[in-house]
């Protein structure tokens, strides 16, 4: 079942990806991340009729205080990244998630991973030098340089770092209450967050997030599915292999990125992905 859930949270995001990009991109990535959580709220709204409220301690509260401000950087940085660069040259980075939680998840939630786990995870590192082998002709370091050439790359590495921490301060949030109460908790909070800063951030008018409503509502209802079945998911298993299998989202990115935005050396990038997936089924795979 986690593993279900984790698949079905990484084609979801995938999707919500490619619906922000191609309908929303013409806004500023502050807009675009308003756009995509006011949208989302109104489900995660109903839901807290249909949950039960957990006994809430001091550590769900401090969860709350140290992930709402790194969830407000790494969002606006993925906004940046998919507005600024191809999906198939981002994305693909999310998977570099799961090698920063060996060490955050060993911090905070004392987890463990094993010898096939951490090799599953170095391929992934190898799938991201052939997103960009084409580069390879002028140095063997260049694929690795161009990473950090293209604005979109780089700044979905630094969110996939922050992601890293949110993670496990999500997952030790949960076990803290529940994955129901979490994921609608932490999502309304962090919309109104995001929200408060409207009157400080300029040029943002009200009325563009008003701008094709039924892309909004489609994809509102794309973030929940994400977000419900991702606490799911990572509340049955450890954090890195959880995110691990999420990442099978840059694979379904890729093939955004062809087939709807025509984006260029699509093989090369399909060959990197398909590289770090074979790394993610080895972790699913250390499981059993």
């Amino acid at each position: 079942m986690w593993l279900f859930l984790s698949l079905l949270a990484a084609f979801s995001l995938a999707t919500a990806d490619t619906i922000t990009k191609r309908h929303f991109s013409v806004l500023d990535p502050y807009e675009m991340g308003i756009i995509r959580l006011t949208y989302t709220l109104p489900w995660l709204v109903g839901a807290v009729f249909f949950i039960s409220w957990p006994h809430l301690d001091r550590v769900f509260f401090m969860c709350l205080a140290c992930g709402l401000p790194l969830e407000a950087l790494a969002f606006y940085c993925y906004m940046k990244a998919i507005k600024v660069s191809p999906l198939s040259l981002t994305l693909p980075f999310l998977a570099f998630t799961p090698i920063f939680i060996i060490l955050t998840g060993w911090i905070v939630l004392g987890e463990t991973l094993t010898y096939p786990g951490v090799a599953g995870i170095v391929l992934i590192v190898i799938g991201s030098y052939f997103l960009n082998l084409s580069q390879a002709k002028t140095g063997f370091l260049e694929p690795f340089k161009a990473i950090f050439k293209e604005t979109g790359s780089w700044l979905m590495l630094i969110t996939s770092f922050i992601y890293s921490l949110t993670s496990v301060i999500g997952k030790l949030a949960i076990l803290h209450s529940s994955p129901y109460f979490f994921a609608v908790s932490y999502f309304i909070m962090f919309t109104l967050v995001m929200l408060s800063f409207i009157p400080l951030v300029p040029g943002v008018k009200v009325q563009h997030f008003l701008i094709k409503p039924r892309w909004g509502i489609a994809l509102g209802g794309v973030m929940a599915v994400m977000i419900f079945s991702h606490m799911l998911a990572i509340s049955m298993i450890q954090a890195a292999y959880m995110i691990a299998i999420k990442r099978t989202s840059l694979v379904f990115g890729v093939l955004y990125g062809a087939l709807v935005f025509k984006e260029e050396n699509i093989p090369e990038r399909l060959v990197g992905a398909l590289i770090m997936i074979s790394g993610v089924f080895i972790i699913a795979w250390s499981m059993y």
